[in-house]
């Protein structure tokens, strides 16, 4: 089973060829109904029944409440009731702006475990050629769900495009993404703002990609690197954390560095520091196991897979400080 639900985008056919196709530059109502984003998230008062028959009396649990789908009535998540909403419509109302007047282009749009998880991701126009044929371009993605596992999330990203794997771009205050937790209220201007919309941050990524694709390294030296970035700390009997590299991970990282990878032969990736990072990002958005494709690039946005690609960035830069 898929995780997601519905989608839409244009362009290029994303992912498993999942979702419905739309012509560039519809209307924000057309995204929200062929993204499947055509609803609202409705708010209920926990109620419960006592005793085992459930023929009891019903009681109120005044401190918590439940979310659920208007369209399907589908329970989303019982939470606490200081949990402020954000709407569907709202993802998609924060790119108005950003596409009429700021260059923007809405690339993909959809709902994630039946509505739990929601998301837009838009071109912003920038990119980037690396010694001539190694494409990659920025985005926007903003993300957010109301069962509790994530912030409302604005992060710039960028996606290279021979192979898919994307990369999230630091701001230039060091972090990733502008994060708004569901205790406070979302305010799209804010959030925008605060990512200050601009070119800067692409610039000095932009910058940063070009000296990896130009940093030589040897087969040593990738060995060396995986191993660095595929480490993990474990327990041992004494609670003490212990290092352990994930050795069949480092191997298939390897493999795709030599050859195997897509994109791995262009001159701005084979042998360099740029192919380092790209061997590890296609590894965790492409092929590191996962129950589905779904929750594989939820991993990769989100969760594991994102912490995995951050730190294969960080290491990358140390080659080329």
């Amino acid at each position: 089973m898929h995780l997601v639900q519905t989608m839409a985008y244009v362009n290029e056919t994303p992912w498993h060829g999942l979702g419905n196709q739309l012509a560039p530059n519809q209307p924000l109502e057309i995204w929200a109904e062929r993204a499947g984003m055509d609803w609202r998230i409705e708010e209920s008062e926990v109620r419960f029944v006592d005793g085992n028959a459930g023929l009891g009396a019903i009681h109120a649990f005044p401190d918590q409440k439940v979310l659920y789908r208007s369209d399907t009535k589908a329970p989303l998540s019982v939470v606490s009731n200081r949990y402020q909403v954000v709407q569907p419509a709202e993802i998609l109302e924060f790119y108005r702006d950003l596409t009429e007047v700021g260059g923007f282009e809405l690339e993909t749009a959809g709902v994630l475990k039946e509505g739990k998880k929601l998301w837009a991701l838009a071109r912003t126009g920038q990119s980037v050629s690396l010694k001539g044929r190694d494409q990659v371009k920025g985005y926007l993605l903003l993300a957010t769900a109301c069962d509790g596992t994530l912030a409302t999330t604005a992060q710039f990203t960028s996606v290279r495009v021979v192979c898919n794997n994307t990369l999230a771009i630091a701001l230039g205050d060091g972090t990733g993404a502008v994060k708004v937790p569901h205790r406070s209220q979302f305010d799209a201007q804010a959030v925008k703002r605060q990512l200050g919309i601009a070119i800067s941050s692409w610039d000095g990524f932009m910058a940063r990609m070009k000296a990896l694709s130009e940093r030589r390294v040897t087969s040593e030296g990738a060995e060396a690197f995986f191993r660095r970035v595929l480490t993990y700390q474990t327990a041992n009997t004494a609670d003490r954390p212990t290092a352990k590299t994930n050795d069949s991970a480092v191997k298939a990282v390897h493999e795709l560095f030599a050859g195997r990878g897509k994109g791995a032969t262009l001159a701005s990736a084979s042998g360099t520091a740029w192919g380092l990072l790209n061997s590890v990002t296609e590894f965790v958005d492409h092929h590191r196991r996962a129950r589905s494709e779904d929750h594989r690039r939820d991993a990769a946005w989100f969760g594991q897979g994102a912490v995995l690609k951050q730190k294969a960035w960080d290491e990358a830069l140390k080659l080329v400080v």
